[in-house]
């Protein structure tokens, strides 16, 4: 009988990253795919790190979370339809919001196992392109004509069918088993946590500011592949202030006194496709890649926010970062301070300012506001729900090597369905 040899854990380190430029839906990528948006991306870091050779990499992890039923075989289809080797295998993977990421730590963990020495993951999602479903009742008499046996009983199912039913199922941005949708749901978690408006519109302000500040610079500039007509992100005002944001009016929460929560505090629905480049320090090494950072932990967390106390803030619908982040934290023995940088996945301002508090609940200390979002995050740059995940980790990483020294960087980013997906960056 023979026994397995035990494998060495690796080190997993980040190249780089690419990703179209985000736009709001119904916009410049209003007729643009799935396949097509996360293609343009995967072209761009195929182009940027010479890998058109046959095995330059050894897997292609991507998803999305509006998905149509042509979208079945996503990651590889987007394959077979870029500049990478035919022959690379490709596989979906889907966690809401938390898509990205998850499909990174995927990846990430067959390098770590010396299972393939380079891989890319991230994930894409177009809202202006977003399914529609067939009505419930017209569908079962589809079905029921198609199973028929002669043209008469087809004809006979197809007489069932009425006017009201030809109306499709339009996807709405709600949870199934609360029917609350995403923002009446952080607008519970805000009121429970006292949340001011002031707060909000001064942290939506300043991921504006930062992310112009950041495009400026030239921090994006071989991070974002322009795509249909745009260099920068759509969604982007670089003049946003708190005075401008505090005249909109509130569009959550408003069936309770005092509402919070507006457009401008609030991520837009977005179109958008990012991609991120990891490997083994040996295949790095090999073609002369410095790796920008390398990835050291990860958590997931989930909450009840069904049946738990979300009226209390404790399980509301985005706060499972509020749990993951102090276990990965306890298992990898650091704290808030051992933190250079610190990215938080920006749902709603309100979201972020919540996390904030739980954390310093949670016994973890007060998080520096000068080292959270730096480069701002997704109330500026938008939200494609899967590509999220993929934009962190690269400007992460990015910001990261621009230290030159040791340096560490913590991810958090909530999902729908009461999940969320955190993970370290190190750069040593």
């Amino acid at each position: 009988m023979s026994t397995l040899k035990p494998t060495a854990v690796r080190r997993v380190a980040v190249i780089g990253g690419t990703r179209v430029p985000f736009a709001r839906s119904d916009g410049p990528y209003a007729t643009a795919s799935n396949q097509e948006m996360l293609t343009a991306a995967l072209d761009g870091l195929v182009e940027r790190y010479a890998l058109q050779e046959p095995g330059a990499v050894g897997e292609f992890v991507a998803g999305a979370v509006l998905k149509h039923s042509r979208d079945f075989n996503l990651a590889r289809e987007t394959v077979l339809g870029s500049r990478l080797d035919a022959r690379t295998p490709a596989y979906d993977i889907q966690q809401a919001c938390g898509t990205g990421l998850q499909a990174v730590i995927a990846a990430a963990n067959k390098i770590a196992l010396g299972q393939t020495e380079a891989a890319i993951a991230g994930g894409a999602d177009t809202a202006s392109d977003a399914p529609l479903g067939v009505n419930d009742d017209l569908r079962k008499v589809l079905l029921e004509a198609r199973r028929a046996k002669s043209p008469g009983a087809r004809l006979k199912a197809l007489a069932k069918a009425r006017p009201g039913q030809l109306v499709p199922d339009i996807p709405r941005n709600a949870e199934p088993r609360t029917h609350l949708s995403m923002g009446e749901h952080a607008a519970v978690t805000a009121r429970a946590w006292g949340i001011t408006r002031e707060a909000q519109d001064e942290l939506a302000a300043t991921s504006h500011q930062r992310l112009a500040a950041a495009y400026e610079r030239g921090l994006f500039q071989d991070l974002v592949v322009p795509f249909r007509g745009l260099a920068r992100d759509q969604n982007l005002r670089p003049g946003s202030t708190v005075e401008k944001l505090a005249a909109l009016k509130p569009v959550f929460g408003l069936d309770h006194p005092g509402p919070t929560m507006t457009a401008g505090n609030s991520t837009p629905l977005t179109d958008g496709a990012a991609l991120v480049l990891l490997a083994s320090e040996e295949w790095a090494e090999r073609r002369g890649l410095e790796p920008l950072a390398h990835l050291t932990a990860y958590e997931t967390a989930a909450v009840d926010f069904v049946h738990g106390d979300v009226a209390g803030g404790e399980d509301g619908l985005l706060m499972a970062p509020a749990y993951a982040v102090p276990r990965m934290l306890e298992r990898a023995g650091l704290g808030m301070a051992d933190f250079d940088l610190i990215e938080v996945h920006e749902a709603f301002a309100s979201q972020v300012l919540a996390t904030l508090a739980a954390w310093e609940k949670r016994g973890l200390a007060p998080v520096d506001r000068a080292r959270l979002n730096v480069a701002g995050s997704s109330l500026a740059t938008g939200h494609p729900f899967a590509a999220t995940g993929a934009r962190i980790v690269a400007t992460l990483a990015k910001l990261l090597a621009e230290r030159d020294a040791p340096a560490r960087g913590l991810i958090s980013v909530c999902a729908a369905g009461g999940q969320g997906v955190t993970a370290i960056l190190e750069r040593t």
